[in-house]
């Protein structure tokens, strides 16, 4: 929670005064490694550090690396350690920036997301949030409730067609594990009046 503070806080600063962050990343080189597809989760990556007055270099896919000829993740990472300073990727089980593992997570979405909660609602607690959509394919569903789990009095209202429900493992190991209220529904508009804010999916 300190981490995630400390992150909201800086973006913050960031959104007032753009300008004063627009060169400092000048000299710093982003490799953004995407085995996976995303166009606008990296393009996002690279806007940003461009922003930050930074470059960027990297690949789309992994047709597209030298993956395709059978080199290693461990392997690809050594060598762009060469080229770049940082590294943004969307692959499975990868500690560097994780952009993405595929169907189950999104956690620099989740970033995004709670700074747009925090700067709409002013804060991170006593919330009901609506999930609305497909909450069982959609990863960014998945890490908004992991982040929103860890802070107090927070509430959610699941709203989805049967066949799109939120995985049984969300509910067991992250909900109930935590403790945490929540209720699953049909119908949007019978919960409206109950939400703070409403988290719709496609």
């Amino acid at each position: 929670v300190d981490e995630i503070h400390d992150l909201i806080v800086l973006a913050e600063k960031i959104i007032q005064d753009p300008a004063r962050f627009s060169e400092v990343c000048k000299g710093k080189k982003l490799a953004t490694c995407f085995y996976e597809p995303s166009t606008r989760t990296r393009l996002s990556f690279e806007s940003a550090m461009l922003n930050l007055g930074g470059q960027v270099l990297g690949f789309s896919s992994a047709d597209s690396s030298s993956a395709s000829k059978g080199e290693s993740v461990a392997d690809t990472i050594r060598v762009i350690s060469s080229y770049a300073d940082i590294c943004a990727m969307l692959h499975s089980k990868i500690p560097v920036i994780n952009a993405g593992d595929g169907g189950h997570n999104h956690p620099t979405q989740t970033l995004t997301d709670l700074l747009t909660i925090k700067n709409l609602k002013g804060r991170l607690d006593n919330l009901t949030i609506g999930l609305c959509g497909d909450l069982k394919f959609g990863r960014t569903v998945h890490s908004l409730i992991g982040a929103m789990v860890r802070y107090p009095n927070i509430k959610f209202v699941m709203i989805s067609p049967e066949e799109l429900k939120i995985p049984d493992y969300i509910r067991k190991d992250t909900l109930d594990a935590n403790g945490i209220e929540y209720k699953e529904v049909n119908v949007l508009e019978d919960v409206l009046p109950e939400l703070d804010l409403l988290y719709m999916t496609r």
